[in-house]
């Protein structure tokens, strides 16, 4: 078999075929002064890259950065320069800086969720369990309470502080059934004390929710305390076990005994 080079491919592909159209290599681009075509594709590449670079600096912790520094460091080394600084040096100062920023952008998140529910536990109607879940009852109802081992059928929105809606049945359309021993620890208290028919608030600290990580993809912060509105719509009766047929031994053909003469 013949080994074609990729340039050798490449030429194929764009003169070879007809249902391919020619690609024309444009070696200057019209408004920048470049001399061929590499030029104008190392400039597109650098513009390609410092878009996507100029999104990601948006999340860097702490929200602030030195433009001019950066494209100085990263000039220095695609240059492999390291004068100034080594980048095993670089890479650790970075990692520390970062640490150091989502610690201090963490305990603000904290002393703002602390706030905001030693605001909320004082208006009227909210009551708070010994774990420091807050709850409010919207409406209420004589319904039977589930026990922690039940599973439930309920209608829910949960929602952070700040209002933003991370999850929620209602907008689906469609309620949900939980193992209250499968869900968070704010989320199984909180429905035990509801009564089929009953729709309350809850006020759920960060330790009684996804704690101190929260859930990134999900919307929800680190320390962040959730507010969930549930309507409890049933206690949902498991299913009984299927019956086990019993299982009866086969019965065996007897043997003919051998008989022994006497001698």
């Amino acid at each position: 078999m013949k080994k074609y080079s990729l340039i050798a491919i490449a030429a194929l592909f764009l003169t070879g075929c007809s249902s391919v159209k020619k690609v024309e290599i444009v070696p200057i681009l019209p408004d920048v002064v470049m001399s061929n075509a590499v030029d104008s594709m190392s400039y597109a590449l650098g513009i390609n890259m410092g878009a996507d670079f100029a999104k990601n600096i948006e999340t860097i912790p702490g929200g602030k950065s030195n433009i001019d520094l950066i494209i100085k460091g990263f000039s220095q080394a695609m240059k492999k320069d390291s004068t100034l600084l080594k980048p095993e040096v670089a890479q650790e100062y970075f990692r520390k800086y970062i640490m150091a920023e989502q610690a201090r952008d963490n305990e603000a998140k904290k002393a703002t969720g602390e706030k905001f529910l030693a605001e909320n536990k004082v208006k009227q109607g909210i009551a708070i369990t010994p774990s420091g879940l807050q709850y409010e009852v919207v409406q209420a109802a004589a319904g039977p309470k589930p026990q922690a081992t039940d599973k439930v059928k309920v209608h829910y929105t949960g929602t952070t502080i700040d209002g933003n809606v991370f999850d929620s049945s209602v907008q689906r359309g469609e309620p949900v059934e939980f193992a209250l021993n499968q869900v968070i620890p704010g989320w199984s208290e909180g429905v035990q004390l509801m009564n089929v028919g009953s729709k309350y608030k809850f006020y759920i600290p960060y330790n009684l929710a996804y704690g101190e990580q929260g859930i990134p993809q999900a919307n929800i912060p680190p320390f962040a305390p959730l507010i969930f509105e549930v309507e409890l719509l049933d206690i949902v009766t498991p299913e009984p076990a299927p019956l086990v047929e019993e299982v009866k031994p086969a019965p065996v053909k007897p043997t003919a005994k051998s008989s022994t003469k006497k001698k």
